[in-house]
């Protein structure tokens, strides 16, 4: 009798799931996940992010169960947990699908030097992308540094179909799991609403998504309190939904529908490819978590320029955290993130670039902050995200081009509406006061902007234009 173990980590699925489907050649198939053993406070994770996992673990169980098998969870370091559970179960083979953290990687490569050690074949497969690794390379056979050319690439290759979904399957009786885990396996508490968890939860919403707004994402992604985004980024990032059936849906989709909603579509699967681009750069580029990808930037003189995990930032950054900074958009968009675990784009985007330009803190610890907040926190779409805020990464917004919080209200929440939802002290405040600098204190116990804004652009040109000098 031949067994396999399925090593799961961010692809909590039974449909097209390439390595599920791998080993389930074998007689008997161990799905197993091994949790990590660290408590309390992590600067890289957090409560919101661990209960959906804890929910997704859940659902998976009950989803392999109606299979025939059943979910083994283990703990400690990965490679340590594996080799033992191999040698209980005489498994000949390891299937797992390939991480682009390069955390993940590293331990791939230990499970592989155990398994060549005991005389075990390791499978790795390609799942969280439609294309990885060196599919998407320049003519000279480089790795592309600018999304643009790297979507034209991407887009001219053939993807992969959609996969089976296993029918049965068979696990080995009495082997001993661990209960699955709660919150408090990690000494949590639940401190956010998230967004609910688990496969079936995913595919409803992607169902939603595609019956309709999907054709008006194009008009209406950056308006916040519109909630016309697709709500799938925590699906992807733990591999709740197969990307190829995503893939595979919108094209279908787009075949029957009319040129307006063609384009909204494709605007849609173009957020797909800045997520493989930023999986590209992270594959080549792992450096990008340690330091700024653009070396000219390396040297600029941020605040807090100090790991997050060394100290917290200072009083600046702790206001931000808090959506305490008295301009009502970034603060809204804040308070969203503590609440839900979630943040709206557009709102990301201008949050992340107060944090470095208007406050001049370092990326690193808005970085860190979002990981340890967000549901959907995917380390290199964080981290590209954040770096293009700062004008340090790839395709980075020039450093002089930077946005005004207030002119950005008045174009993406005019009404203040979605301010109002997340910032309730202001729910008597005329939208028009949302998007212009006040004179005097919106309403009792709400903060002034703790900065000008004009004043702090200026700073940050400076901070640029100085570390420009330097590099001539």
């Amino acid at each position: 009798m031949s067994i396999a173990i399925h090593w799961l980590r961010r692809d909590l699925r039974i449909a097209d799931n390439t390595a599920l489907n791998a080993a389930a050649v074998h007689d008997q198939v161990v799905p197993v996940f091994i949790l990590s053993n660290w408590e309390r406070a992590h600067h890289w994770c957090g409560a919101a992010r661990q209960e959906f996992l804890c929910g997704c673990l859940a659902s998976l169980a009950k989803n392999l169960a109606a299979k025939g098998g059943r979910l083994i969870v283990r703990e400690g370091p990965a490679d340590l947990a594996m080799e033992k559970l191999v040698r209980e179960t005489g498994a000949a083979a390891i299937h797992f699908a390939r991480d682009p953290d390069p955390n993940g990687r590293a331990m791939e490569a230990r499970i592989t030097a155990m398994a060549e050690r005991l005389g075990v074949t390791v499978h790795p497969h390609q799942d969280h992308a439609l294309h990885e690794r060196d599919e998407v390379l320049t003519g000279s056979g480089t790795p592309f540094r600018v999304f643009t050319p790297y979507a034209r690439a991407w887009l001219k290759l053939d993807k992969p179909a959609p996969g089976r979904t296993v029918t049965r399957l068979a696990t080995p009786p009495k082997l001993a799991s661990l209960d699955l885990p709660t919150l408090a396996t990690w000494g949590l508490t639940s401190d956010a609403e998230v967004i609910e968890p688990g496969e079936a939860a995913a595919r409803q919403r992607l169902g939603r998504f595609l019956d309709g707004p999907v054709f008006d994402y194009g008009t209406l992604r950056d308006i916040p309190v519109a909630e016309n985004t697709s709500r799938l980024s925590q699906d992807l990032r733990w591999g709740l939904l197969s990307i190829r059936e995503i893939h595979a849906r919108c094209t279908e989709l787009a075949a029957r529908a009319t040129a307006a909603q063609r384009k909204s579509i494709g605007i849609w699967i173009n957020e797909l490819i800045w997520r493989e681009f930023y999986f590209h750069v992270l594959w080549h580029t792992p450096e990008v978590l340690e330091h700024e990808f653009q070396p000219a930037t390396r040297a600029l003189q941020w605040r807090d320029h100090w790991r997050p995990e060394e100290r917290p930032g200072g009083a600046e950054f702790q206001r931000w955290c808090a959506g305490q900074t008295g301009f009502p958009i970034v603060d809204a968009g804040m308070r969203q993130l503590a609440a839900t675990g979630f943040m709206h784009n557009r709102v990301r985007m201008i949050v992340a670039m107060f944090l470095t330009k208007d406050l001049r803190v370092w990326w690193m610890h808005g970085e860190s902050w979002f990981m340890r907040r967000l549901v959907d926190g995917e380390i290199a779409s964080n981290n590209g995200g954040w770096q293009w805020s700062a004008s340090t990464g790839t395709d980075a917004a020039p450093y002089f081009r930077i946005q005004n919080p207030w002119s950005q209200t008045k174009r993406f929440d005019p009404d203040g509406d979605y301010i109002r939802r997340w910032v309730p002290e202001l729910r008597d405040v005329p939208g028009a006061r949302f998007c212009e600098p006040p004179d005097t204190a919106l309403v009792q116990g709400y903060p002034l902007p703790m900065v000008d804004h004009a004043q702090a652009r200026d700073a940050a040109l400076e901070m640029f234009r100085r570390d420009e000098a330097s590099t001539l």
